[in-house]
């Protein structure tokens, strides 16, 4: 029983695409009867399919495909009812740490001068700064570039926007790690004009 609707389907679109080449108007008849019928309601579907990644495949086309994968912002209610319950966790994490430490006081709020900070930080240690004493830095070099470029993006995006007390200091910071880089760079640079240094005694 479940094939008869099948064979249907398959003579319908024949009988259509006959129709269509001796004339255009009158294909619009035979896709009438279809709908009465409780069985024929699946060869609609068969045939439906067909033009549907047809016309996916033309919006998709039409549209930017920069991010597909991306989800749906959050509408402005999910932001805010994420924003409070952001809040009170925060604040009950803060409450455990200050029971444990009743000593520490309340945390500074974050300023945009703890993220120029957090940059700076990141940058200046990725250049080999902060080793303990008598240990070979780590030098990541290729990081370090990225994230003096994050710096500098930040200086462009918030163009504008920042006080003079926060345009100075973004501008410092980016200043500093700048001329870090270019130190280090030439560093090693004259160090690989010349020829390898030989390991540290006890290491091989």
């Amino acid at each position: 029983m479940s094939d008869t609707p099948k064979f249907t389907v398959i003579d319908r679109r024949k009988i259509k695409a006959e129709e269509e080449k001796d004339n255009p108007q009158p294909a619009s008849t035979p896709a009438e009867p279809a709908p009465p019928a409780t069985e024929p309601s699946a060869g609609p579907r068969l045939v439906v399919s067909e033009p549907k990644p047809e016309v996916a495949e033309a919006q998709a086309g039409e549209e930017p495909q920069d991010h597909p994968e991306l989800p749906p912002p959050p509408t402005a209610q999910e932001s805010k009812e994420q924003k409070t319950a952001y809040d009170a966790s925060a604040q009950r994490l803060e409450d455990i740490v200050r029971a444990q430490n009743p000593a520490m006081g309340p945390q500074p709020p974050v300023t945009f001068e703890h993220l120029v900070q957090q940059f700076y930080v990141s940058a200046m240690i990725q250049m080999g700064a902060g080793a303990q004493e008598g240990q070979r830095p780590r030098i990541d070099i290729l990081g370090a570039r990225q994230t003096i470029d994050l710096l500098a993006l930040l200086s462009e995006k918030t163009r504008g926007n920042l006080t003079d007390a926060e345009d100075r200091m973004l501008q410092t910071v980016l200043y500093e790690v700048r001329m870090a880089f270019l130190e280090l760079t030439s560093m090693i640079s004259l160090q690989g004009m010349q020829p390898p240094q030989p390991p540290p005694p006890g290491k091989s």
